[in-house]
């Protein structure tokens, strides 16, 4: 009776952000404890990477991107064949135990000073394909054990736990650098990231329990019951999905429409940045201070907005939102390329990103089947990703060689802002129809 009794406690407490069932209170704090650990994990190591990758040299940023694309490249084949031969409960777990692996293993090869050039490079190689790699497989398990109609009121709210950790992480780096000596922070990232693998335990449970046919559909119809099968098929299923959907391949046009904007943004910023402020520690402040801002304003928009902005103007709407004030955005830095408008662009975008774009583009999956959930976004979400970073960076890089200046680069942004608007509203009514038709499309 006293657990019932707190149960109804808690689920009243969040119905004040969250249109949250009985059934769901459980699963909806499990997910948000495992976004907030990842995150967390990451924005305690993020800042060393972006200062590491200024200290490598703005001019040769490209490369770092291309190295991550190519480091992408390896990781998807070797995902699929662990997802095609365990089944989830067991292959997420995998996942997230490789990169505390690695993150050991730069705990050996850093010392307390100065990491060398070459570890360096290679942290921030690995640091930009651990972001993407175990966000992905995160929203894809999200994905995978809500249902449309859940995502669509819960979402928001999860993701809300990721900004927690990001800014928790960028916290807990300030109080404990000092005693504890940046690398030994390595150590607190590892910790967390194991808790997500207690999380992601949790939530199996959870799905078995509460199987899809417990869950209603848009329309009211009940699907097929969620067990726990191998997804099957080739390590390069991710690649044929894609190829033959046309809806896999807007989101991917949609993603790297996404990914050249923000690494053009990310250039300009370090450019910006760099010329503004002579001292290394000067620069790993601005860029925390720039953390902390946006996952602050985020972190306000999912709570109280996300979930709310769907419901009131439809997912087509939502998805087209941030392009068009990146468009905005852009036109702005045309006229006055100078650091407080870049920083307030920047935390535009990346609240927006994360508070809005995110969670809305994420529902895209929902209504996929299990291997296009977990193999077609992942490829999407890293290589993909990563593809449009490298591409864009030596875009960029040619641009500024041919000495256009950061004024021209904003501008020729402008359209292309415009065009991921326009892809990413014709996606959302395509999601619309998709979720009439199949309500929960799903292998069993």
């Amino acid at each position: 009776m006293a657990i019932y009794q707190k149960q109804s406690r808690i689920h009243g407490l969040l119905l004040k952000s969250v249109q949250v069932e009985p059934a769901e209170v459980t699963a909806l704090l499990w997910s948000f404890s495992y976004f907030f650990a990842l995150l967390c994990a990451y924005y305690i190591v993020r800042p060393m990477r972006d200062e590491m990758g200024i200290l490598g040299g703005v001019e040769n940023l490209q490369w770092l991107f291309t190295g991550t694309l190519i480091a992408m490249g390896a990781a998807v084949p070797l995902f699929g064949w662990v997802s095609s031969r365990f089944p989830r409960r067991r292959f997420l777990p995998y996942v997230y135990g490789f990169f505390i692996l690695v993150m050991l293993l730069f705990y050996l090869l850093m010392d307390e000073q100065r990491a060398s050039p070459a570890v360096a490079r290679a942290f921030f190689i690995w640091a930009s394909v651990f972001n993407l790699f175990v966000v992905s497989v995160f929203w894809s398990f999200m994905a995978d054990i809500y249902s449309n109609r859940q995502a669509r009121r819960l979402f928001g709210f999860i993701a809300a736990g990721g900004t927690v950790g990001a800014l928790a992480g960028p916290a807990l780096t300030t109080l404990l650098v000092q005693p504890l000596g940046a690398r030994n922070l390595l150590l607190v990232s590892a910790l967390l990231l194991s808790w997500a693998i207690i999380c992601i335990a949790r939530l199996s449970a959870w799905s078995e329990a509460h199987p899809a046919d417990d869950r209603t559909a848009d329309d009211g119809t009940t699907t097929a019951a969620a067990d726990d099968p191998l997804l099957g098929g080739s390590i390069w299923a991710g690649i044929t999905l894609v190829v033959r959907s046309p809806y896999l391949l807007g989101i991917c046009l949609l993603m790297l429409l996404f990914t050249t904007l923000a690494t053009f943004l990310y250039l300009m910023q370090a450019q910006i940045v760099r010329d503004a402020f002579g001292d290394s520690a000067q620069r790993t402040a601005v860029f925390a201070a720039i953390d902390l801002a946006v996952n602050g304003l985020t972190l306000m928009l999912q709570l109280f907005l996300t979930s709310r902005l769907i419901k009131w103007f439809g997912l087509a709407v939502v998805l087209s939102l941030v392009p068009l004030l990146l468009a905005a955005g852009f036109a702005l830095l045309g006229l006055a390329p100078v650091l407080l408008v870049l920083l307030l662009v920047q935390i535009i975008r990346r609240a927006g990103n994360y508070a809005i774009m995110r969670p809305a583009r994420e529902m895209l999956y929902v209504v996929l089947t299990r291997e296009e959930k977990y193999k077609a976004k992942n490829l999407i979400d890293t290589v993909v990703y990563r593809s449009g970073d490298a591409l864009s960076a030596w875009v960029y890089a040619g641009m500024r060689s041919l000495g256009m200046s950061l004024t021209g680069v904003a501008l020729v942004a402008v359209p292309l802002a415009l065009l991921w608007a326009w892809i990413a509203f014709g996606l959302g009514r395509q999601q619309v129809k998709l979720a009439a038709a199949r309500p929960r499309m799903e292998e069993v």
